[in-house]
């Protein structure tokens, strides 16, 4: 190597070093990643946790003895009550503290009207009445909708015209959350998204005795593409069994996934009517809805991580294209950065296994 190429590249050198040794020296005042700089003072300025009472275990339950595998739902069954009450107790044991219930629902008991979803005898008090019996202090929330009780597979009662009748359902809403709080439910959850619901269940709840039970409401409910792993779940998607003619979506109740604003205005209506916590179904896809709510409300906010949110991240981990743990626990954690106090999610039990660890 010559003298002036050995010159050259020492000089270059020591102008490098030069130019990191300014960058040492910068003169700034505040330096954020003096608070990264170690796990415990991350730890001492995080803003959010998520921990296992902040869950809402979604379960589903049906008339059988055999615990049913959903296919389109890896990890997730159907239980008999007597499973139902085991898995339960496991989700106790994690500290999760409330649990939702859904049925699926024989078809022989569906019917135009739904008339099961009220029946004191069926499948949702039963299932009530022995949780509440063996494992007392977990709270119980319900399910109020027409769904899984029509052979229409809509949340409401559909016309001869094919008309979602609002008023009609709303009748059969209350009588169904009367039934839910007598077998013992502690949240009552209206998704069927009729307008008025709310307002008219709380006085039917009121008027039964029922003062002490809360609404927890599905307020912004989106007509979502999310929801298909749980529809074959309860077998609950719209469907014809006859020559009335049945609307093939839910567009004319549920929320256009394209209004944001439209939260805002069912949130205000959701609590002057009475509800006690507000949701936004789905979760993920809709995290600034949780936010406008947030910043418009005092009361309690829940996320619904739905179903297919839920079978996305499955198939991806049973693929190994992701860290499925790394993943769920960052999801949960965005609902609670948005503004989220409660996740209803089927990840629950995993995730409050890993939060122990």
């Amino acid at each position: 190597m010559n003298l002036v190429k050995a010159d050259s590249i020492r000089l270059a050198l020591e102008g490098s070093k030069m130019y990191l040794s300014l960058l040492v020296h910068m003169d700034l005042t505040y330096r954020p990643r003096r608070l990264r700089r170690t796990n415990s003072l991350r730890e001492m300025v995080r803003e959010n946790t998520v921990s296992a009472s902040d869950f809402i275990y979604p379960l589903f339950v049906h008339e059988g003895s055999d615990t049913q595998e959903i296919a389109a739902m890896p990890g997730t069954s159907r239980w008999p009550i007597d499973g139902l009450i085991d898995e339960v107790k496991r989700a106790w044991n994690l500290g999760i503290r409330c649990v939702v219930i859904f049925p699926k629902v024989p078809e022989e008991q569906k019917t135009e009207d739904g008339a099961e979803c009220f029946n004191e005898k069926g499948l949702i008090p039963r299932t009530i009445e022995r949780l509440k019996k063996e494992i007392p202090e977990m709270c119980v929330m319900t399910d109020v909708a027409l769904d899984p009780y029509s052979c229409d597979g809509h949340d409401g009662i559909v016309s001869d015209d094919g008309i979602i009748l609002n008023d009609a359902t709303v009748n059969y809403l209350c009588k169904q959350a009367v039934v839910q709080a007598r077998a013992g439910a502690d949240l009552i959850g209206p998704s069927d998204m009729m307008d008025g619901r709310v307002g008219a269940i709380r006085e039917a709840l009121d008027d039964e005795g029922f003062e002490h039970v809360g609404i927890i409401s599905y307020t912004a409910k989106y007509s979502s593409a999310y929801y298909g792993p749980f529809r074959e779940a309860l077998d609950s998607a719209p469907r014809s069994i006859s020559n009335k003619p049945i609307p093939k979506n839910k567009n004319t109740y549920q929320m256009d996934p394209a209004n944001a604003r439209e939260a805002i205005t069912e949130a205000q209506l959701d609590e002057q009517e009475g509800s006690d916590i507000l949701m936004v179904k789905p979760g993920l896809a809709y995290l600034d809805i949780i936010y406008r709510l947030r910043e418009e409300s005092e009361l309690p906010i829940a996320a619904y991580n739905v179903s297919g949110e839920y079978s996305m991240v499955k198939a991806a981990a049973q693929r190994g294209w992701i860290d499925e743990r790394a993943i769920v626990l960052e999801t949960l954690l965005s609902f609670k950065r948005a503004g989220a106090n409660l996740i209803l999610t089927y990840h629950a039990c995993d995730a409050a296994g890993w939060l122990k660890e």
